[in-house]
């Protein structure tokens, strides 16, 4: 019986395996396509040639890709845990729900961990070095001549970043069990290296967040279609009609030889297009769109930028007045054992729905920035370059997003503002009595 057991163990745990990577597999598939089609909707279409160049575009196009890919998924992984912990907690017992446990969701974080090291440290710049690399002097121009530069490339970058390691090191702690340590690549250097990165990638977020929160609205603007009051379309249009029509006629007479005027002119053709075709959007648009949706979207982004600001507050105050507050590394109570908001599950929609907003803020200002303004990606004229760099900065903030979010008290909403009433007002937690703090 002894072994029959053992047997049936570890056919339930080999099965358990093959489970959940169909469903990581699976998952990261999903994305990866996602991911393709995002990325070939920016490619410059002129860097789609027949020849070598072309091999090399492909394979950086596919690495940024898996980079976009593992960007996703690290973002999507803190929403998908704290829905299936709730989904967990309400049908507990339920068959068909069984394959989303623990062990699948720690699988998933640690993946997420294994390939963003991957991608951050080895994929992008292979694919940054790959792109512009040639070929040594002296050797036969190809494929093989374009690797073995980027490899050694590679090398020497790495040498590089170890070095500059180990001179800070020996300045800030100059000790041997710490020196010793930097030998430990895989235990020590590079999940301290990891971290190192993950804490500037938090610094970028709370640098591009506000900036995002700000920009949110006018954003949403541009891409809403706002209401007409006291304006009259027609007569718009009717006057930019003109304007165009007078603008071509000028462009028609001008000859060829005052090519600065002709520039300039077709800039401001192209521009008054522009204007011409938001006009008419505008003025296709329903009434329940120009009306209803844009003050309604308005309307829910200042809700979650106050609640956003709030617990932020609220976070600030607790630090403040409870020490006990500060966030620590213990373990949890793991998935499907308690909620993960005081709330319970409307908790939890509000957190995975504050969680996606400020990612996307923290893009949006990421991209307003000036110093990362060229970094914006334009549809079907983006380099390959330019791509790589969007997806090594998508990359950096989407894994200093979790840290992010535990700092500024997303998880367990509502737990931090009750602390703070119990702390101010005196109530003990033990024995829900109030004590005095004379």
């Amino acid at each position: 019986m002894e072994g029959q057991d053992e047997v049936s163990a570890r056919e339930q745990h080999f099965h358990s395996q093959v489970r959940e990577s169909t469903i990581c597999f699976l998952l990261f598939a999903i994305l990866y396509v996602v991911s393709y089609f995002i990325i070939t909707r920016y490619k410059r279409k002129s860097d789609e040639q027949e020849d070598e160049d072309a091999i090399v575009n492909r394979i950086s196009l596919f690495l940024s890709t898996f980079t976009l890919a593992v960007s996703a998924g690290a973002v999507l992984l803190l929403p998908f845990s704290i829905i299936s912990n709730e989904i967990l907690l309400s049908f507990p017992h339920n068959y068909y729900i069984q394959w989303l446990n623990g062990s699948l969701i720690h699988g998933l974080w640690n993946l997420a961990s294994l390939f963003s090291n991957l991608c951050l440290f080895v994929l992008m710049p292979f694919a940054f070095f790959f792109l512009e690399s040639e070929g040594f002097a002296g050797l036969k121009k190809g494929i093989r001549a374009r690797i073995l530069e980027t490899l050694v490339m590679l090398l020497l970058l790495a040498l590089l970043i170890l070095g500059i390691v180990w001179v800070a090191s020996a300045l800030i702690d100059n000790d041997a069990a710490s020196m010793e340590s930097l030998y430990d690549l895989w235990e020590f250097y590079l999940p301290y290296l990891y971290s190192c990165i993950s804490l500037m990638g938090c610094l970028l977020l709370l640098l591009c967040t506000p900036v995002g929160l700000s920009r949110m609205f006018t954003v949403m603007g541009q891409l809403l279609v706002k209401p007409t009051i006291l304006e009259d379309l027609d007569e718009q249009i009717y006057i930019i009609t003109l304007e165009e029509e007078a603008l071509q006629r000028r462009l028609n007479g001008l000859s060829s030889s005052v090519e600065c005027n002709i520039m300039e002119l077709e800039q401001e053709l192209e521009n008054v297009k522009t204007l011409k075709t938001k006009l008419e959007r505008r003025k296709k648009a329903s009434a329940w769109e120009r009306n209803l949706v844009y003050p309604a979207v308005m309307v829910l982004l200042l809700i979650e930028t106050s609640i956003s600001v709030l617990l932020v507050a609220c976070n600030i105050l607790c630090l403040l007045v409870d020490e006990t507050a500060m966030p620590k590394g213990t373990r949890g109570p793991g998935i499907g054992n308690a909620s993960l908001s005081t709330f319970g599950f409307v908790g939890a929609a509000l957190e995975i729905i504050l969680i996606f907003y400020l990612m996307v803020s923290s893009v949006v200002g990421f991209y307003s920035l000036r110093f990362f303004g060229n970094f914006t990606p334009k549809k079907d004229d983006t380099t390959m370059t330019k791509i790589i760099g969007n997806c090594v900065s998508i990359l950096v903030l989407s894994s200093a997003l979790p840290v992010m979010s535990r700092t500024l008290v997303i998880f367990h909403l509502g737990s931090s503002f009750y602390n703070l009433m119990k702390r101010i007002l005196g109530m003990d937690s033990a024995d829900g009595e109030y004590t005095s703090y004379h």
